[in-house]
């Protein structure tokens, strides 16, 4: 095995990396970043890279900048020595991104390349379903599997329960139960760390992320901390993006940033996590229903009989409303819409006060 096959390298990056190639570029992975820095791995072994000014002056959006995880065309520094230059980035299979910091429109990615992801939730006072809807959605719309982690079984009387309460709203994705503090399960977890495959762990604070982490690693990486008796919550200890090579070979994002990631382009997510909704809502008489009041509505009908919690469609709304929230805040065009929505209102709303109260309205 290559080195950059040791970090992932596979025939797609092969195909991916040709135009770079005849150019006399050097492919690469970024493992970190830091202060507009990256550290990333090549055949010669690890280097210290930034953007070239070309690529700054390209870039449209932050989303267009290397994020851990990214494959990289590079060229070294002279004679080997000082820092690499990345003149590009590599198409992502997958991805996580947050909205741009302050009021810079699109997004920032927080992991690029993930192949799978561990959803982790707590089986103590924690455990929350609709949380969990959450976090599929974001999985899917990245592109990545997902896989959930029922971690603390030690503090659960009805284990049983928990694990139907989540294949009610995961049917099909794999489910492990582990307790990481005692080490209970984490060899369930073993078969799905195949060696290059790049996996990383999405869940709140308290869960027991770092405690994971730590045990897949083989050795104590994290500092962990006991979650908050009066909420069930800890303290993020994770400061620093980085991906890591587990002992099964398999590799480890590591970022503080998937804890922040947003209801960000997640349509397809949303048609994925929700798909019982969109079988029922197959049968409405209106292929617009919006299954609020409809006469023949499906979904409503499935609700009344119990085929479907009325909680689903609660969720599937908040989250599709979340989402075209921050699609509104976020997108050029979007903004621009609502503005121009609410410009129309405010004028509408002036005309009608002065036609009622007179010109000094």
């Amino acid at each position: 095995m290559t080195t950059l096959e040791r970090w992932g390298w596979t025939a797609r990056e092969e195909a991916l990396f040709q135009p770079h190639a005849a150019d006399s570029r050097q492919p690469g992975r970024v493992l970190s970043e830091h202060r507009g820095g990256y550290v990333v791995a090549t055949e010669r072994g690890e280097v210290n890279a930034a953007v070239s000014g070309r690529f700054r002056y390209d870039a449209a959006s932050p989303e267009d900048f290397p994020a851990v995880g990214d494959w990289v065309a590079l060229e070294p520094g002279v004679d080997g020595g000082g820092r690499a230059v990345i003149h590009d980035v590599l198409p992502r299979a997958t991805r996580f991104a947050r909205p741009a910091r302050g009021d810079i429109a699109g997004a920032q990615v927080v992991a690029a390349n993930v192949d799978l992801v561990l959803i982790v939730t707590g089986l103590d006072h924690d455990f929350n379903v609709r949380r969990l809807e959450r976090y599929l959605a974001l999985t899917w719309s990245s592109g990545a599997e997902p896989v959930i982690v029922l971690n603390k079984a030690d503090v659960c009387d009805d284990v049983a329960s928990r694990i139907a309460d989540v294949s009610l709203i995961a049917p099909g994705v794999p489910v492990r139960v582990i307790s990481a503090r005692d080490g209970t399960g984490i060899e369930s977890l073993e078969p799905l760390l195949e060696a290059g495959k790049t996996v990383a762990l999405l869940g709140s604070s308290g869960v027991g992320k770092s405690t994971i982490v730590n045990a897949l690693l083989g050795y104590e990486r994290q500092q962990t901390g006991e979650v908050r008796e009066d909420d069930q919550r800890g303290r993020h200890t994770t400061t620093m993006r980085e991906l890591l090579v587990m002992p099964s070979g398999a590799l480890l994002i590591d970022s503080p940033g998937m804890r922040s990631v947003g209801m960000w382009e997640v349509e397809e997510g949303l048609a994925d996590v929700f798909a019982d909704i969109e079988e029922f809502a197959a049968g409405c008489r209106f292929s617009d229903c919006t299954h609020n009041g409809e006469p023949a509505c499906a979904v409503q009908r499935a609700i009344v009989d119990g085929s479907l919690p009325a909680a689903r469609l609660n969720s599937q709304r908040k989250l599709a409303r979340e989402s075209a929230a921050l699609a509104a805040r976020t997108d050029p065009v979007a903004r621009a819409a609502h503005r121009k929505r609410w410009t129309a209102i405010h004028k509408s709303s002036r005309i009608h006060m002065r036609s009622k109260y007179g010109a000094d309205a």
